[in-house]
């Protein structure tokens, strides 16, 4: 038998093994063992659950960058980490709760807001569709202001004053 229908086999045979033991092992060792289907480790009654597939972010300004750079990506928004990071020490220290009332729009009634200290029109108009309409909301104010800053400047990462 040659080597490459044996290898085959063995991964088959190891598939179903561990697809008759119900221990999930299976469908965790088919990339592992190169199987091109799940079929020969899905049992005929299916009682598995499908996985999740989002990413679970950590709620502080890491996962907050994190989380709107994977909106940003999917929506070809461009920016980068260290942009975006520099941008907020900058603007808020952090402080998702941060508003500005001295400022000239805090004058006009409509101070900046969030991490990066967006006031609530420009955000309403950049707003990324996906994420929360709450200009509080970490990955909301990030993601709108660097759309803005992306339609403005080119990229959050050409912004190294206020916007």
């Amino acid at each position: 038998m040659p080597a490459q229908v044996q290898r085959r086999t063995r991964a088959a045979r190891l598939v179903r093994t561990l697809a008759v033991s119900g221990t999930g092992a299976a469908v965790l060792a088919l990339p592992l063992v190169g199987a091109a289907s799940a079929s020969a480790a899905t049992p005929a009654k299916s009682t598995t659950t499908k996985a999740a597939s989002t990413v679970a972010y950590p709620n502080n300004l890491d996962g907050w960058i994190r989380e709107s750079l994977a909106v940003m990506a999917d929506k070809g928004i461009p920016g980068s980490y260290n942009g975006i990071y520099r941008n907020v020490m900058r603007e808020s220290s952090g402080n998702p709760q941060a508003i500005n009332l001295w400022d000239s729009n805090a004058a006009k009634g409509i101070p900046s807001k969030g991490l990066l200290q967006v006031i609530q029109p420009t955000f309403n108009a950049y707003h990324v569709g996906g994420t929360s309409f709450d200009i509080y909301d970490p990955v909301a104010n990030i993601t709108a202001a660097c759309n803005y800053a992306a339609d403005r400047y080119g990229s959050i990462d050409n912004v190294f004053s206020a916007y």
